[in-house]
């Protein structure tokens, strides 16, 4: 038996956004989580659908392992765990485990723990009873006084990989350093791919966790960032009061450190500087004017203007979804919104809140879009740059290519899993993985872009399918973004790339299917 020590942590979550719409990372800033759980024996917790049936026999992270973590007001380290039915996990008075209830009760408190063993495994203590909650391959139980190998459970993050990271401490974002072997905490808003972090899960290190960088390279507990991953980039995930912390092998927790706030491990204990919140990354964009070829910018002032030859901050605009008019508002580095003037023309003066500043996104055939604006025309490039929503239809002039510029590493995902390979050493690629495979974005010319596997080998169409095994860059595909975290990605021949059944990856005709919308 390993022993264990509970808990303990400060900080509180942040609201960010102006309506429930615009609040992307809800759970995450309440401090749910959700997560998969797995036992000794390797397998998922599983709420099954039908019967209220609870047991330890999950092979894989699939909707019947998800729980949601939720935290309570009792206690920071108590905490709540709800089924993908929606039902509570209790325990009653004779230590039946059961997942029935739709409502929270004394029963259903379970308070977190974790090993001191190094592992970073948590037990879950029930409140009520006072016993630990295991799992058997039939059954979930509550009648261990101490926890052992079944009561000590691998904590698997589900949320999407890619994430924006803020301390609790500092109140500021994470970010690679300018000479790009650090990870600096100083970011007042995640702008750009450099503020881009995907949270590896490592199930074959102990359910532990790497921190991957936009460079492709792991963050080390010193500080530095290093191509291989190793024991010494391995952190394990705790929860505190709704926030994450993550402790290093020898037991030290990441935070910032220092005037530049380097993150690395220092500290043995957990305060507010050892606290992060993972935040949904908003997507991040530029786009080329069809007429011109040059990239829109706020660069000269507040005109928007297609006059720029290369992507910086000022080319770079951050696209905020607004359910309820199912238009998009773009966000520039200064804090500011495109927005329709009286003229016609657009700057970028705008509120969030204003209608003027929300467009319409409409993508065509031959990997362009066109933005509808507030009075129903399309948005036009004149000859000086400036653009000017006057179009009556789309031509030329109105036709822009999208390039998403803050995921230059792509995890894609779907109902049936995550994009990867079918079996290790195999090149065909499927999209009911229980783990991703990261996906490298190279830019071409007008939207195209080319996808590529940390192999070196680029993604080739044979068939209807996708084979990983091309040397050079061959076919090229268009992203189109559907919803704040969903995009499409279209062939060079028009067709869309979705998930069939059994987890076969294929071209489809269609790009309003459900089917072939990513998240990523």
């Amino acid at each position: 038996m390993a022993p264990i020590s509970t808990m303990n942590g400060q900080g509180q979550g942040c609201e960010l956004g102006h309506s429930n719409g615009d609040i992307i990372s809800q759970n995450q800033q309440k401090g749910w989580w959700t997560i998969g759980l797995i036992n000794g024996q390797h397998k998922y917790m599983t709420a099954e659908t039908f019967g209220f049936k609870l047991n330890a026999n999950g092979a894989s992270l699939k909707k019947k392992q998800l729980w949601t973590l939720e935290p309570s007001n009792t206690g920071e380290s108590i905490i709540y765990l709800r089924s993908h039915l929606n039902k509570y996990l209790s325990v009653d008075q004779f230590g039946n485990v059961l997942c029935e209830s739709e409502e929270r009760d004394a029963g259903s408190r379970f308070q977190i723990s974790i090993s001191e063993d190094g592992s970073g495994r948590w037990a879950l203590k029930n409140e009520s009873r006072g016993y630990f909650l295991g799992g058997k391959p039939d059954k979930l139980v509550c009648t261990a006084k101490t926890p052992g190998a079944s009561e000590f459970w691998t904590v698997h993050l589900a949320a999407r990989p890619q994430v924006n990271l803020r301390s609790i401490g500092r109140k500021r974002f994470a970010h690679l350093s300018e000479s790009q072997d650090e990870i600096h905490v100083d970011a007042n808003i995640p702008w750009g791919e450099d503020t881009l972090f995907t949270l590896e899960f490592r199930a074959e290190e102990g359910g532990r966790y790497a921190l991957h960088t936009c460079n492709n390279k792991y963050l080390n507990a010193n500080g530095k960032l290093q191509v291989v991953c190793n024991e010494d980039c391995l952190f394990s995930a705790e929860y505190h009061g709704g926030h994450l912390a993550l402790r290093d092998r020898q037991g030290q927790y990441l935070s910032p450190i220092g005037s530049k706030a380097v993150l690395k491990s220092r500290s043995s204990t957990v305060t507010r500087d050892e606290l992060f919140s993972l935040e949904d990354s908003l997507p991040q964009a530029s786009f080329i004017a069809g007429l011109n070829l040059r990239y829109v910018s706020v660069k000269q002032g507040v005109d928007v203007t297609a006059n720029q030859d290369e992507v910086g901050e000022n080319e770079t605009f951050q696209l905020e979804y607004d359910w309820s008019a199912h238009r998009w508002a773009l966000r520039t580095t200064q804090d500011r919104y495109w927005c329709l003037s009286a003229g016609g023309g657009i700057q970028a003066t705008g509120n969030r809140r204003c209608a003027d500043a929300l467009f319409e996104l409409i993508w065509h055939g031959d990997g362009s879009l066109s933005f509808r604006a507030n009075n129903g025309k399309f948005l036009a490039t004149k000859r000086s740059g400036h653009l000017f929503a006057t179009s009556e239809s789309i031509e030329e002039i109105a036709k822009f290519y999208f390039y998403l510029i803050n995921r230059p590493i792509l995890v894609l995902k779907c109902e049936q899993g995550f994009v990867g390979y079918r079996t290790p050493g195999n090149l065909k690629l499927e999209c009911n993985k229980a783990t991703y495979e990261t996906i490298l974005v190279e830019r071409a010319q007008k939207g195209l872009v080319h996808l590529k596997a940390h192999s070196g080998k680029y993604w080739r169409i044979e068939g209807e399918s996708i084979s990983v095994d091309a040397d050079a860059p061959s076919d090229g595909f268009f992203l189109e973004l559907r919803e704040p975290t969903r995009i499409c990605i279209r062939s060079q021949q028009g067709k869309y790339l979705g998930a069939t059944k059994n987890g076969a990856f294929k071209l489809l005709e269609d790009g309003t299917d459900s089917a072939t919308q990513w998240e990523f």
